[in-house]
């Protein structure tokens, strides 16, 4: 299946029914007066976070969605039957922003170009969760409604309320347990492999991985889900490569393992790259729980594995780095203890924060 996470699409809900204009007519009823009936509501807009979708491929085909018109009203005070909601199924952490808008006084005197924001309409990070997005019109009034002491048989009806529209971008962000990051060729797609059952792409070359990838990882009878996302280069929180969306993906992460790679010309340099793109996006990406993960360790030998080690625990500030291998599975298992009271505390402070008792919301 192929990966999509962002798509614009068009919503309409649907325009309320015309109300109708009828008169009574039995036999040996000589004034019966109006009768007719209301329209009938317009569908409205839902969207639903469902289980079993990872992706927004579907919106690349579908991009117009447009709910049922409200029947209209009939004679004998009868109303018109409400249009059918249409409801949008999304995967679980979509989020549903506005069309971009240009910011007052942000214009560039030189090339006239301006800043945008959106606004974010939904976020969806549970199953079954639900919102009505646009409201359909309210059906017309029949002409029963208008009459009066005055007015004993109105023809005027309404012609119903039109329903809402609009331009809307999805987004999605994935919900992990811990995000893989890296620069290009770390070897995340090689790690993620030999510790879950993804199928990730594996080269001997950079960007191998070109689309975020989801694992579940089994370690000690725990589970978790694991996300890597496609190497990071410099300037990826301005967009170099989409760097930027691809960030986006590791958002809701508890933890995050930072993969460098041991035979790289700098592997400081490298850390310091992937560190400073994690600063500059935000989003509290750089005050997440990290370990920092040196890998390929059986391409060289201890000595210098150890070496640079050390440089990058003076770097990163950290007692400890991991040294493991990605190919062999060497060093994994001390990676993995270390993982699991990380998510431990991540699940306790977000408790602590929505003053829950009930456990949050997994991807598993």
């Amino acid at each position: 299946m192929h990966f999509l996470d962002q798509a614009k699409i068009f919503i309409k809900s649907g325009w309320g029914g015309p109300g109708a204009v009828s008169f009574r007519r039995e036999k040996y009823v000589e004034y019966g007066g109006p009768d007719g009936g209301n329209g009938g509501k317009g569908g409205d807009i839902i969207f639903e976070a469902v289980a079993g979708l990872n992706t927004l491929i579907d919106f690349r085909y579908t991009q117009h969605f447009k709910a049922q018109r409200g029947q209209p009203g009939m004679g004998k005070n009868r109303y018109g039957a409400g249009g059918d909601d249409l409801v949008v199924k999304v995967p679980v952490g979509t989020q549903i922003l506005s069309d971009p808008v240009p910011i007052a006084g942000t214009e560039d005197e030189e090339d006239g170009s301006m800043e945008y924001e959106q606004e974010l309409l939904a976020d969806f990070t549970q199953v079954g969760q639900r919102i009505v997005l646009l409201r359909g019109g309210d059906g017309g009034r029949g002409n029963l409604s208008y009459k009066t002491s005055t007015n004993r048989a109105p023809r005027q009806h309404g012609t119903g309320w039109p329903g809402q529209e609009m331009w809307v971008w999805l987004r999605l962000k994935l919900l992990a347990d811990v995000g893989l990051v890296g620069m290009p060729n770390a070897g995340k797609s090689t790690l993620i492999n030999q510790i879950t059952n993804t199928k990730a792409k594996v080269g001997a070359y950079a960007f191998t991985t070109t689309k975020p990838q989801l694992g579940v990882v089994l370690h000690r009878d725990r589970e978790f889900v694991l996300a890597d996302i496609p190497g990071l280069i410099e300037g990826a929180a301005e967009g170099a490569g989409i760097g930027d969306r691809f960030l986006g993906h590791i958002e809701r992460c508890r933890v995050l393992l930072h993969l460098i790679d041991a035979t790289g010309d700098d592997p400081v340099q490298a850390f310091r790259i992937v560190q400073d793109e994690l600063a500059a996006y935000g989003g509290g990406l750089d005050e997440k729980p990290q370990l920092v993960v040196l890998n390929k360790g059986d391409l060289l030998g201890p000595e210098l594995m150890e070496d640079i080690a050390a440089q990058l625990r003076d770097e990163a500030g950290v007692e400890h780095v991991f040294i493991i291998s990605g190919a062999t599975g060497e060093g994994m298992p001390e990676l993995l203890d270390a993982v699991l009271p990380l998510l431990d505390e991540g699940v306790a402070q977000e408790e602590e924060a929505s003053g829950e008792e009930d456990k949050p919301w997994s991807p598993l």
